[in-house]
């Protein structure tokens, strides 16, 4: 039987593959020692913080919450797990000494700030836009059109925020008649 070039290169490079495997139990079968980590780790999947890019991270956590590594997330469509040098330092965020854990207040005619609480401080912010948006709630203008605005209230967003949590603010803002809506980077 006459063998042509392309079916002996064929045979051959089977031939030498086939040396190349081992002759028993398959490797990827067998069972290797299992080394106990020193200390429980929780990976997460999350996104840059920093220049709403949404590029993909792979954030580890020890057991006290703090953040012990940082990577890309090689299924994230953005980065395909490369990072720029401000998402490799994401680790500083959680380990600053600087980093506010507690919001803080200025009471009217105080000369410093105050840690208050979340609750307090979210239900003091809803109040003041309330109040605000009832005090200057214009539902037409001088020519009797409906224009339903809030003149009083602006709301400005932020480069580190996603393209979803801006829709979020910008339909939030909508909703209370916002109209001097404005982002950071058109300043």
């Amino acid at each position: 039987m006459p063998l042509s070039r392309r079916q002996f290169f064929k045979v051959t490079a089977c031939a030498g593959g086939s040396l190349l495997l081992p002759a028993g139990q398959a490797w990827a079968t067998v069972e290797g020692p299992v080394f106990p980590l020193h200390k429980k780790v929780k990976e997460a999947v999350t996104i840059c913080p920093y220049c709403s890019c949404g590029c993909g991270l792979i954030i580890a956590t020890g057991p006290d919450g703090h953040i012990i590594n940082s990577e890309g997330d090689p299924d994230n469509i953005t980065n395909r797990g490369a990072l720029d040098p401000k998402s490799v330092a994401v680790r500083q965020l959680s380990q600053s000494p600087l980093r506010l854990k507690k919001p803080l207040y200025r009471a009217p005619g105080s000369d410093r700030f105050e840690e208050v609480e979340w609750d307090w401080a979210i239900t003091e912010v809803a109040k003041r836009i309330k109040a605000t948006r009832d005090a200057h709630f214009e539902r037409t203008n001088a020519d009797g059109i409906p224009v339903n605005r809030t003149p009083a209230i602006a709301f400005l967003g932020g480069a580190a925020n996603n393209s979803e949590e801006c829709y979020l603010a910008a339909k939030a803002a909508r909703s209370l008649g916002i109209i001097y809506l404005e982002h950071q980077a058109r300043i």
